[in-house]
Formats: C-alpha cells, sequence, structure tokens
C-alpha cells in the first residue's frame, strides 16, 4: 500500500532505552566524546548526551529521545503513561528514533489522486464499508517502518549552544522561553521528528537582540494504541490514552526543563490538526478541574478531530478492534485483557486493519468524551468556562480545511445523510435534518460559502471538525487571540506546517508547489515572538492584530502579507456546532 507521507508525516529508525535501580537528584554536568567536549544532562533515572549541530548561524545541542514515561507494554498497554522507574547509569546518546505504531486510512489515497487531478470517474470507489477506503484488504496493510516500537514515549529537546551554556541552570527561573511540538497526523500517524527539523525556528528567535528558544518534540501514542474508549474498555483501561501521555510529556518539561536552559513558567505549547486538537483537550482537560494546565501559551494551528461524544460510537469502535484482533490472531478476542496480550504484531495489523477501513475522511481512532479528562467536547467547555482560562492564544485555520477530507462521491443530500451517520454514528435524526436542509443547504447561488456539491462538501467537513474550534477558541478568551488565515494556494489543510517548519529551501515542493520564501518567514517569526513575548509582533514583519471584537484574522498568504479579514468561522453555523445539538 501507497504511503501518504506528504498528507500526514512520519518517519523514522529507532531503539529504546532501558530503566534500572536506584533515583537520583537530576544535575547536568559535560563530559568528552572525543575531543569535543558535549553536555550531558542527569534525570535522575537516566542520563543523555548531546549532539550538536554547528552548521547554521546559531549552534544548537540535541539531546535525543529521551524517555519520559515507562514502557506502555505488557500491563500498562493500554492505560495511562506513568513516569520512568529505577536507574541507568548508561549515558544514552540519543541514536535512532522510534515511532509509535502507525496506520493511515485508505481513502487517502483515493483523495490524494483526486486532488492531483484524476477524473472521478477514474477513482477508486469507497467500499461497502460505509463509505471506506475502496479495495482496501488485509494484503495492503505494509509492514511496519522501520523504528516502529510500542516503547515510543520520548521527546528531544533542541537547545542552543548559547542558552545551554549561559550562567543558570540551578534554578528553575530565568531561562529561556519553550516551545513544545505536538505532531498531527489524525491521530494515527506522526512522529516528533515528522514534520521537520526546529533549525530555522531556532534562529528565527534569535532575530535582532532575542537571546532565542528552547525546542521541543515529543512521541504520543497513536490508533488504537492511544485512542481506544466506551465503557467495556475503561472498566480496565485508560481512554484518550494519546492525551495522557502528552500531559506527562508536558509535566516533564516542567520539571527538567530548567536543566536544559528552559523556563518552566515560559512554555507555548504548539500543534497543527490532531496537534492542535490536543492542545484544545489539554486546555480543557478535566473540565478545569484539577488546576492549571502544565504550560501558559498555546499555538493551536488548524485544530481537529471527528467528534465522538457518545457511548454507543465509542463502544462500537471497540468492538470492531476486537472483531479484527480475532481475525488477525485466528483465535476469538473478547476482552481487553484479550487484546492486551496480542503480540505487538498482531496489534500493528488489527490497528492498520481498522483505520484502513476508516469512513472517507475520517481516522476511526481519536479523542473522545471520556467522562474524566474530556468530561465533554472542548468546544462545550468552552462555552460553559471549564477550562484555564490564564493561557495566552494564538491560532490560525487554512483557507480550504475540508477540501482533502470531502469525499467526492457525495452528490446528493442522501448521500450526505449517509456520509454524517457514517462519521458520527450517534447524530440525531432531527439534527441531521437541521444539518443538510438549514445550515449546509443544496443552494449554490452564491449566497452560501460553496457554489458546488463538493464545496458544500469541503465547507461542512471544514467547519464542523477545523474552523469552528478556532472560533470557540477565540470566543472563550474574551477575542483577546491572535488568528491568522493561511491562504498560500492551494491552501489545504496541512499546508502551513511546511512553512512552520522552512528550512530554507524554497525549491521543497508543498502540495507540489515551492514554499514562499517571504510568508515562511513571516510565519516563523510570528510564532517565535509569539513564544518569547506572548505577542506575534516584532520588528520587519507586519503588524498582527489582536481578533478583537470585529473578528480579525491575520491574511498569512503571498502578496497579502499585513492584510486582515474577518474570520470566515465567524458564523452561525459555528455557533450551532459549538452547542453540540447533534448527539
Amino acid at each position: 500500500m501507497v504511503r501518504v507521507s506528504a498528507l500526514i508525516g512520519a518517519v523514522a529508525l529507532a531503539t529504546a532505552a532501558t530503566a534500572a535501580a536506584v533515583q537520583s537528584k537530576p544535575t547536568v554536568t559535560v563530559t568528552t566524546s572525543c575531543a569535543t567536549p558535549l553536555p550531558t544532562v542527569d534525570l535522575g533515572y537516566g542520563l543523555w548526551s548531546a549532539t550538536i549541530n554547528e552548521t547554521g548561524k546559531h549552534p544548537y545541542y540535541t539531546f535525543g529521545n529521551i524517555r519520559y514515561a515507562a514502557p506502555p507494554v505488557g500491563d500498562l498497554r493500554f492505560k495511562a503513561p506513568v513516569p520512568p522507574k529505577g536507574r541507568n547509569k548508561t549515558v544514552n546518546n540519543g541514536a535512532g528514533n522510534p515511532i509509535c505504531p502507525q496506520a493511515n486510512p485508505a481513502w487517502l489515497l483515493t483523495a490524494q489522486a483526486f486532488l492531483t487531478g484524476t477524473p472521478i470517474e477514474n477513482l477508486t470507489r469507497p467500499g461497502s464499508d460505509s463509505g471506506s477506503g475502496g479495495g482496501f484488504t488485509l494484503d495492503d496493510i505494509p509492514k511496519p517502518e522501520a523504528g516502529t516500537t510500542e516503547d515510543c514515549l520520548f521527546l528531544d529537546v533542541y537547545a542552543p549552544k548559547s542558552i545551554y551554556e549561559a550562567p543558570r541552570i540551578k534554578t528553575k527561573k530565568g531561562g529561556a522561553p519553550v516551545l513544545v511540538w505536538i505532531y498531527g497526523g489524525g491521530y494515527t500517524a506522526g512522529s516528533k521528528t515528522g514534520s521537520g527539523n526546529p533549525a530555522t525556528l531556532l534562529d528565527s528567535a534569535r532575530d535582532g537582540d532575542e537571546k532565542g528558544i528552547i525546542f521541543v518534540a515529543l512521541n504520543y501514542r497513536l490508533g488504537m494504541f492511544g485512542w481506544l474508549s466506551g465503557p467495556t474498555f475503561q472498566a480496565s483501561g485508560t481512554a484518550n490514552i494519546g492525551l495522557h501521555d502528552q500531559r506527562l510529556a508536558l509535566e516533564w518539561v516542567q520539571k527538567n526543563i530548567h536543566l536544559f536552559g528552559g523556563d518552566p513558567n515560559r512554555v507555548t505549547v504548539i500543534g497543527e490538526s490532531a496537534g492542535g486538537g490536543s492542545i484544545m483537550h489539554q486546555i480543557t482537560a478535566y473540565g478545569g478541574l484539577k488546576g492549571k494546565v502544565p504550560f501558559q501559551q498555546a499555538i493551536a494551528q488548524s485544530p481537529g478531530w471527528v467528534p465522538s461524544p457518545s457511548n454507543y460510537q465509542n463502544e462500537a469502535i471497540f468492538e470492531k478492534t476486537l472483531s479484527f484482533a480475532s481475525l488477525i490472531a485466528q483465535k476469538p478476542v473478547t476482552t481487553l485483557d484479550e487484546l492486551r496480550n496480542l503480540t505487538t504484531e498482531q496489534l500493528y495489523y488489527t490497528n492498520y486493519a481498522v483505520t484502513g477501513l476508516s469512513n472517507y475522511g475520517t481516522f476511526t481512532y481519536g479523542p473522545t468524551v471520556d467522562g474524566d479528562f474530556a468530561p465533554k467536547l472542548p468546544a462545550e467547555l468552552l462555552l460553559h468556562g471549564q477550562f484555564d482560562k490564564d493561557i495566552k492564544v494564538m491560532l490560525g485555520h487554512n483557507s480550504e480545511e475540508g477540501f482533502l477530507f470531502a469525499s467526492p462521491f457525495v452528490t446528493n443530500d442522501t448521500d450526505l445523510a449517509a456520509y454524517l451517520q457514517g462519521s458520527v454514528p450517534a447524530i440525531n435524526p432531527t439534527a441531521l435534518d437541521h444539518i443538510i436542509k438549514d445550515l449546509y443547504p443544496a443552494n449554490f447561488d452564491g449566497s452560501l460559502p460553496y457554489t458546488t456539491q463538493l464545496s458544500r462538501n469541503s465547507v461542512l467537513v471544514s467547519e464542523s471538525v477545523f474552523t469552528c474550534n478556532t472560533r470557540a477558541l477565540d470566543l472563550a478568551y474574551g477575542n483577546n487571540t491572535y488568528s491568522y488565515y493561511f491562504s498560500v494556494p492551494p491552501g489545504l489543510h496541512g499546508e502551513d506546517v511546511a512553512y512552520t517548519f522552512f528550512n530554507g529551501d524554497t525549491s521543497t515542493p508543498n502540495q507540489g508547489l515551492p514554499v514562499d520564501r517571504t510568508v515562511a518567514e513571516a510565519l516563523q517569526d510570528y510564532i517565535t515572538s509569539f513564544a518569547m513575548n506572548g505577542n506575534p509582533n516584532e520588528e520587519g514583519v507586519p503588524y498582527f492584530p489582536l481578533y478583537g471584537g470585529n473578528s480579525s484574522t491575520q491574511v498569512i498568504h503571498s502578496g497579502k502579507l499585513g492584510t486582515q479579514l474577518t474570520d470566515t468561522a465567524a458564523n452561525e453555523r459555528c455557533a450551532w456546532w459549538q452547542k453540540a445539538l447533534y448527539y
């Protein structure tokens, strides 16, 4: 099966670290590798040495593959992560690149073909599984990528040499700002290194007299390994494990980042798509009832997930997972304990089979309402004030968020109803009728933001899955946010990731088009300035106003930098979606 890496990220090589006996207090020392002195950080449970990159303007250390959780295997499968235990005295040099087990839905192949100009009559039509990717069989499941391992809960720390070696370190005050990346990939794919290298972000943060930032990227569990839920599953498993992984990694940053020169009181989380959606779930964690979240600022880029608010829907996914596990293991698998006792290979193929047959535009697995970490949908929690209100927020969405996920095979209201029922099985009939006839009626005269059936499908997906989430965040923080509108053609979902991690090479294609250097550098400047100062504005880039009462979004587009547009999500449809009246 061909991978759609340009659309969802993730690559890799790998190994994992081990843990042993006694704990000690975290310290920083310097060791010598050959003739080059390189630092080693002692985290108490293990030691990690750095590599150094001196090719750019500002040298930086990379502390790679730092374990932030015990291996989530054996009895810890399908459970919340726990901190590492014991002490391993062997210095870990961060070699390799462990990635969590990956999976891609088959419909992405159809979407890729459609986006590159294949006529609809020549596309592989979705199969019988409620609009799943057509033609997908177990024989199409690829072998695991290099580096794939269940023991994947690691993070990387990129620390500029000047920051790491600055006189500080013994206290948690006065360090550099920290930017923590949470990757996207539909909650079924991605890795801490899959989105790009942060070297240019580190350079951007050194513009003028700025001292720079520290960059952290983390892995979290994906697919069935990280996102199973439902009443039966939750009797002995933890729902939304991926969110718990992220939370533990962010708590690790609070506890340890000062050892690398960072300030735990100046942490900004940034993420796109599933990463942005995860950030919304972190902001609203536990309905705001468990105190402050372990960060102070957030940049949510195209925050998205397919709503999964009902026990019925979550239970059905768990039962489907057990059924495929039985097929692949060639024996009955009817309980979580039996699922937990399968081999990694059997779980990998089960995960890929279920994800591969996802309904068009969806990934099957993802965040769910679990009554604990996510007591309600994030937009609902924001509406009712159940979140951490002390976070500074910057966010953005793209001009064509929904196009990748909009099925070209939906050609009328009947198709659209089936599509929605496949994506959100618990949707109630009254809401379904309201969505199709009132919110997104088949009116193509130009009075609505679509003029064809395909663009109608696209706008519906865009608003219900992505853009209305940004509007909910803007309103929750009293419009005192910074919001951008990324519209560099084609403006597809995920296109701004290549701009976020732009490496200076304008020949590198992004959705088949070269990256615009001016736009990329401006976006990077906005991001790093916000991380350092809580405000994206800095000398040398066009002024970026607050969202404000006029719902102003900063246009990120070639030739239009410095202009604003009224937020396309400031509409009654988004107000309806936030109320979650469909279940």
